[in-house]
Parts: structure tokens; C-alpha cells; sequence
């Protein structure tokens, strides 16, 4: 067939693997690079060569340098100038302790040390009424004098400027005319609530540099005049330059692109209530998915509050690299910390440290000649010495604690899905396991079975679903504003009318992103309370606001307070630009003749050595059923079904797992 002139390439980087898809023929084609760490520009770099041999590209990218340089804590020297008098808020934050019991607790340190920490002698009402105006000549000073204690970067966050953003627009332009990277929080996050305003915006001041450098090493390297769009924490993509200067609504772009491949898949199998289960080598994501992704604007990130939109996913610290070890009361641990890409678990040649991918092959659950279709060849025996001599130590059975590795990490993600459902009211049983990564289909039954689900689905291509997730992801935006208004304030037709210049600045800036104005669809909903409360909930707004915001509160708390007055806090602009996307079909992928069933094997579950089977996922057919014990092994991830399920292919080749 004729190569396509232009090719779109979804990238997906992550802890072991960076992930590559794209279509030719109508066929989806995936890639795998391991990671490089120390520089990911150059597996992204790397993976885009192989694939676009000089043709025109499109690539979608779901980045985790910005996650990664707030983790470690390795963002640029950054400077935070603020109202006087409130130099500090982003020290002394809320009064929560996320370890109540703890006698030596120490919250956090901000990204900012006090002596980078400035104010102006300025005040602006909450009305939006300036108070005391701003002096220049101080702004000036100011500005000097942080460049002058080493910032890099600078964030800009008064009082009261989502009412009127004047003085910050005036202390924001000098720094630019000084060519110094600024973050408004105005831009940012135009919303009350001042401490969580502040540290999005000290946030994103922190990252954005970090981001800039590293999409220029992409264009440097091998984009060009290509269109490069990052993925968004909101599931979906923005344009490169827009996420320079936001590079804090990328933290959670990697995961989010997951949900949205996930959904997806669901959704075209008419399944509308998954739970998305993301286990890679590093960590897991899990999300719930009930009609429509859950998104919530009050997400934390190393302790930090982030008040952007942003899908709701719970991360932990179990992946297939996770490191398993005795701490020293005699106890098994498994993870967080994790073997990486390098050296990777002792099974890809170069650990030295057990981890749960190590624990699946020693328990033959991997296949050591058919992992990544061949192309890696795994290292049993080193293995089998490593958990035998681990297990000497500890004085246990070798088997016994290859088996406890893997129950250590589905206890921790059991608990992670168990936040996100049956902690929010959620009757987990109506609902699906949807598991993806390179690892969650070796943990996916297991977890549906503890949690009494409907059943398990793995997706065509697990191993990169996150990096399919970005290529059918659309442009989107997300707008807001804080009016503070009472119920009896205000109507539907004076909230039609405050949305309007909300609504022309969201059309405007999705036409700078390259969407046809046609193209752009925009939802609008309310942040709403009960006089008195102090969290929100976001309704969709209709005429019949009210009414649903009570209907909401009873859904979600179990109450309603019909006859107190509403307020509503703030509004909300979602805009849509839909991207054309060309279709693939998995079907073409199956080679005439191919047969499904590979080999007989042996592996052990619960401690007993059973008699299974090994399939190929590019041989099996619609309507296929694999009983287990089974193995099914393909490119991007190795999907085991235990005794008492079995398996079955639908239209979209998906595998449903069902209780035999």
C-alpha cells in the first residue's frame, strides 16, 4: 500500500516504556521504546524517527516531564510576587493533616523559600474596586530584586485579581519586557479561594520552563514545522504553545489520555460504566466512569492543591516495577519506589531487585519467548536465583513469596479502586474492569473477583490504550469565573448574559488553537452551594439549575436542602473542538490463517501448578471463548485468566472476562 504523505502519532511516555500508535492502511500500529529518564525527548525522539521516515506528522503527546520536575522537585527557581501581607499563604495553606495520627508530622515545604517570596504595597476589593493603586516603580524594584536572588520565573498572584486583574496585567507586562517567564493567576485560575489560586499558579511558574525547554528539544530534533499538541490533564489536547506557558494543566496528561482510550473502548462496546485501570511499570491509575468521565477541580499533587479542571484519577505506587523488599519488621513490601526503565526489573537483563513482573515469570504467568511478540527475550533463570535467594534470607518458600508479591500489590490497588467507587457511594458491582497497561491484565481478574464486578474487558492494545486515548482526544478549554451571586440575586436569563464574554473568549482562543469556529461546541455549568457551605458542586446549566443542583446534592450526600437558598460561586465554560480521526480496524491486524491457540504451558496459581494454555491475541477470532487457566500474549501486554473464568472476543475484539 502507498504510505499516507502525513501520518498522525499518538506518544504516550512513561516510567519503563514510551509508547508510540499511529494508522497506515487502516490498521493501528503500535511501538515501544524503553524510556530514557535522564533525557525523554530522546525515546520520544527515537520512537518518532522509526515511524515517520520523512513524512509530514501530527503527534498528540501526553508528557510527564511536568509531573516529573513537580515530583522530584526539579522546576525552575521561581519567585512569587503577591499582595502585601499575604507573602506567606502558600506556607501556611489549610489546617488539614493527611496523617492525623502522626506525632512527627511536617507538611510539605513550598516550591518557594521565603526569601523568594516578595509583595507589592497594593488592594484591590473583592468588588473589583482598587483600593490602593499599584506603584510602578515599586513593581520595578521588585522585580529586580527577585531576579537578583536567582528566579528563573515568576508567579504573580494578588488579591482579589480574578475580580479585577489590573495591577497583575501591570506587574506581568514588566517582567515580560525583562523577558522573564510569568504566570498570572488571573490566566491561570480567575477563581476566590486564595491559597488554592496561589499554589496552581506558584505551580505552574515552577514547571512551564522545564515544559519550554523540552518542546523545543523536540522541535529541534525531529518536529520542525510538524504539529506537535500536548495532552491535557482534562482529557483533552492543547497546542504546544499553549502548554508552554500552562505546563501545569499537563501534570496528569499521560493518565488522562488513558481514561479517555478507555472510555472509548467501553463506550463502542455499549458498556457505559467501567472503572479505567491503568497498571504500568511505574504506578496505577484507576478512574470511574459512569456515562461520562468524572472531573474534579480539586486534585492534589504532592500535597498541593491544583484548582484546574481535571479528570479524577487515583494514582499509586504499584506498577510491574514496583520493587519488592522486607522492611524491618519482618513485613512484605511492594513498592512505590520502582526499578524504572533503568535497569528495569531482573527479568530485562540489568536489575537487581525483585518486582512484580519478576514474581509473574518466576510464576510462569509471563512468557518468556513470546513477551513483546518475541522481540524481548526474558531472563528466567536469573529470576529464579534472585527470588530463591531473596526468599532464603526471609526464611520462606520461594513460591510462597513470588505469590505474596503479587497479593501485596492487588491489596494496594483493590484499596485504589475502593476510593474512587465504594467511597463515593458507588454500587461497584454494576460496574466493569476495564484493564490496561502493559501489567493490569496480569492483576485484572484477580481484582475484579475480590470486588465482586461484573467482569474484566481488555481492550485491542492494552499495552498503549493511553497513547490511543491521545489520538482520539479533541481540542478542549475550560473557562471560569467567580461571581458570588445568591439564587434570588440572579435569573437564568442575567446568567445567560454574564456567560456571553466568557463565551467569545472561548470561541476566540479555540480558533488561535487551529478549530474551525463551526467546529467549536461550548457547555456551560455552575459551581453551586447552600448558603453556608463551603465546597461546590458543578451542575450543568439549564434552566432548571436549581432543581438539579438539588437532585445532585441528594445523589451524592444522601440530602437536599430545598429550602435554603443557593449560591452560585462560579461559572464554567467547557469548549470542544472536535478532531477528525482516521479509523482503524483492529480486524485487519489478524493474518489469514493465523491460529489463536500457541502452546500448552504450566504456571502456578494459589500455590499449585496447573496445566494451561498460551493464545495469541492476532489470532483470535469474534466470538472466540478461552476457558481458563490461560495466557494471552501480544505486543503491548500479557492479559492471564485464572480456573473459573473464561473469555470472549466481541466485535471490536475486545476480551470480556466473565465468572464461568
Amino acid at each position: 500500500f502507498e504510505m499516507p504523505d502525513e501520518i498522525i502519532i499518538g506518544v504516550d511516555t512513561g516510567g519503563t516504556f514510551t509508547d508510540f500508535v499511529f494508522i497506515e492502511d487502516g490498521r493501528l500500529r503500535t511501538l515501544k521504546v524503553l524510556s530514557t529518564p535522564s533525557n525523554p525527548a530522546q525515546a520520544v525522539c527515537e520512537g518518532i524517527e522509526k515511524i515517520a521516515k520523512g513524512r509530514r506528522k501530527k503527534i498528540v503527546h501526553g508528557s510527564t516531564v511536568a509531573t516529573n520536575a513537580l515530583l522530584e522537585r526539579k522546576g525552575a527557581e521561581t519567585a512569587l510576587i503577591t499582595t502585601k501581607g499575604f507573602e506567606d499563604i502558600i506556607e501556611i495553606g489549610r489546617q488539614n493533616r493527611t496523617k492525623i495520627y502522626s506525632l512527627k508530622y511536617k507538611k510539605e515545604p513550598p516550591l518557594i523559600p521565603e526569601d523568594k517570596r516578595l509583595s507589592v504595597n497594593e488592594r484591590t476589593l473583592h468588588t473589583g474596586e482598587v483600593l490602593r493603586k499599584i506603584n510602578l516603580d515599586e513593581v520595578r524594584e521588585i522585580i529586580e530584586e527577585a531576579v537578583n536572588r536567582g528566579a528563573k520565573s515568576i508567579a504573580v498572584s494578588l488579591l482579589f485579581s480574578f475580580a479585577n486583574p489590573q495591577h497583575e496585567e501591570i506587574i506581568g507586562k514588566e517582567c515580560i519586557e525583562r523577558n522573564i517567564p510569568v504566570s498570572l493567576s488571573h490566566r491561570i485560575v480567575p477563581e476566590f479561594r486564595e491559597y488554592e489560586r496561589t499554589s496552581t499558579t506558584v505551580i505552574n511558574a515552577y514547571v512551564s520552563p522545564v515544559m519550554e525547554k523540552y518542546i523545543s528539544q523536540l522541535n529541534d530534533y525531529v518536529l520542525g514545522e510538524d504539529k506537535l499538541t500536548i495532552m491535557q490533564s482534562n482529557g483533552g489536547c492543547i497546542s504546544a504553545d499553549t502548554a508552554m506557558n500552562e505546563a501545569v494543566k499537563t501534570i496528569l496528561s499521560g493518565p488522562a489520555g488513558g481514561v479517555v482510550g478507555a472510555s472509548s473502548a467501553a463506550f463502542e462496546s455499549g458498556i457505559r460504566k467501567i472503572i479505567s485501570f491503568d497498571m504500568g511499570g511505574t504506578s496505577t491509575d484507576v478512574s470511574l466512569i459512569d456515562e461520562k468521565l468524572s472531573m474534579t477541580t480539586e486534585s492534589y499533587i504532592c500535597g498541593m492543591p491544583v484548582k484546574i479542571p481535571m479528570i479524577d484519577i487515583h494514582t499509586v505506587g504499584a506498577g510491574g516495577g514496583s520493587i519488592a523488599r522486607f522492611d524491618e519488621g519482618g513485613a512484605l513490601r511492594v513498592g512505590p519506589e520502582s526499578a524504572g526503565a533503568d535497569p528495569g526489573p531482573i527479568c530485562y537483563g540489568r536489575g537487581n531487585e525483585v518486582t512484580v513482573t519478576d514474581a509473574h515469570l518466576f510464576l510462569s504467568r509471563l512468557s518468556e519467548k513470546y513477551f513483546l511478540d518475541g522481540l524481548m527475550k526474558l531472563n528466567g533463570m536469573k529470576v529464579e536465583t534472585a527470588i530463591k535467594e531473596m526468599a532464603k534470607r526471609n526464611g520462606i518458600d520461594p513460591l510462597t513469596l513470588a505469590e505474596g508479591i503479587i497479593e501485596v500489590a492487588n491489596s494496594t490497588m483493590e484499596k485504589a479502586i475502593r476510593v474512587i467507587s465504594v467511597e463515593k457511594g458507588y454500587d461497584i458491582r454494576d460496574f466493569y474492569l476495564l484493564s490496561f497497561g502493559g501489567a493490569g491484565g496480569l492483576h485484572a481478574v484477580d481484582l475484579a473477583e475480590s470486588l465482586s464486578m461484573r467482569g474484566v474487558i481488555i481492550p485491542y492494545a492494552p499495552g498503549v490504550l493511553s497513547a490511543i486515548g491521545m489520538v482520539k482526544s479533541d481540542i478542549i478549554k475550560d473557562y471560569s469565573s467567580t461571581v458570588m451571586l445568591r439564587e434570588d440575586d440572579t435569573s437564568f436569563q442575567e446568567l445567560t448574559e454574564k456567560f456571553k464574554s466568557m463565551e467569545k473568549k472561548a470561541v476566540d482562543e479555540m480558533m488561535k488553537e487551529g478549530v474551525n469556529k463551526s467546529a467549536v461546541s461550548l457547555m456551560k455549568f455552575l459551581d453551586m452551594r447552600y448558603e453556608g457551605q463551603s465546597y461546590e458542586i458543578i451542575v450543568p446549566f439549564t434552566e432548571n439549575y436549581i432543581e438539579n443542583f438539588n437532585d445532585l446534592h441528594k445523589e451524592r450526600y444522601g440530602y437536599s436542602h430545598s429550602g435554603i437558598a443557593c449560591e452560585i460561586v462560579n461559572l464554567r465554560i467547557r469548549a470542544i473542538g472536535k478532531r477528525e480521526m482516521t479509523k482503524y480496524d483492529p480486524k485487519k491486524d489478524k493474518t489469514v490463517g493465523q491460529r489463536s491457540f500457541v502452546e500448552n504451558c504450566n504456571l502456578y496459581y494459589k500455590s499449585q501448578l496447573l496445566k494451561g494454555k498460551v493464545y495469541s491475541r492476532q489470532g483470535l477470532d469474534v466470538g472466540e471463548t478461552i476457558v481458563g487457566p490461560a495466557i494471552i500474549v501480544e505486543y503491548s501486554a500479557t492479559t492471564f485468566i485464572p480456573p473459573h473464568w473464561q473469555a470472549t472476543i466481541d466485535e471490536n475484539l475486545n476480551i470480556f472476562i466473565h465468572r464461568r
